[in-house]
């Protein structure tokens, strides 16, 4: 069944948006009586049926609706640097929705090649993957923000840093420390990873250093990575 994301939606009775209207008709060809399903992105999911086929102006009555629709038991916030090609980092947006992330922080680094993202692209990119992966919970995109920064703001769970530097000592495999139903923020570096200082910065202010592995992983490849860790996890029995 089809999914579309209507945070401003008070229901029973609702107008999709012009595009979103035009898509569910024109290329969808769905009619008068036809249902759909639609999400808040705060967690509802309603069932609707379509009262008015129009192309411009699609009407939908709202029949049923489920709270906390797939809640996770857990909250992810990742931190990742952007990228220098911008297609890798909404690879990981939309890879990371679809597996399911709370909120993404851009990081600007001392090592960034990237310093700056459009908002509205990205968004566009995150809420296709909620409607394509019917998630009812739509990941909050924050602002490029300075690592240090994240690193000092307020977080109530765990705190990862990723890096490959090995002189820093023993960086434990996040996989045999992270336990299930845990909130947590995971800081993922640039190509040049992060510099000395922003990793001795965040072991000062209490974040954990991790290691996701034996391979030398790409930004993208390694946000990914961590972001299905913790889904596996708290998958587990």
């Amino acid at each position: 069944m089809q999914l579309f994301y209507t945070p401003d939606i008070v229901p029973p009775h609702y107008i999709l948006p012009e595009e979103e209207s035009r898509h569910c008709i024109r290329v969808l060809r769905m009619t008068d009586g036809d249902m759909l399903n639609l999400t808040d992105g705060r967690g509802t999911l309603y069932t609707a049926r379509i009262t008015s086929a129009d192309p411009r102006r699609c009407a939908v009555e709202v029949v049923s609706r489920q709270e906390e629709f797939e809640k996770m038991p857990y909250r992810l916030t990742m931190a990742v640097a952007p990228t220098k090609n911008i297609d890798r980092y909404e690879w990981f947006m939309e890879k990371a929705t679809e597996v399911g992330v709370s909120e993404i922080y851009p990081l600007e680094c001392d090592h960034s090649e990237r310093r700056s993202i459009k908002p509205e692209r990205e968004m566009r990119v995150i809420t296709s993957a909620v409607k394509q992966s019917l998630k009812a919970y739509h990941p909050t995109l924050h602002e490029l923000t300075p690592v240090r920064q994240v690193i000092t703001m307020p977080f109530d769970g765990r705190r990862f840093i990723a890096h490959c530097d090995r002189s820093t000592g023993e960086r434990p495999y996040m996989g045999d420390i992270l336990k299930k139903e845990e909130n947590v923020l995971i800081l993922i570096g640039p190509e040049g990873d992060f510099s000395p200082e922003e990793i001795t910065f965040a072991l000062a202010n209490g974040f954990e250093q991790i290691s996701l592995g034996g391979q030398r992983l790409r930004t993208e490849t390694a946000a990914v990575t961590a972001t299905v860790m913790v889904s596996m996890i708290n998958s587990l029995k």
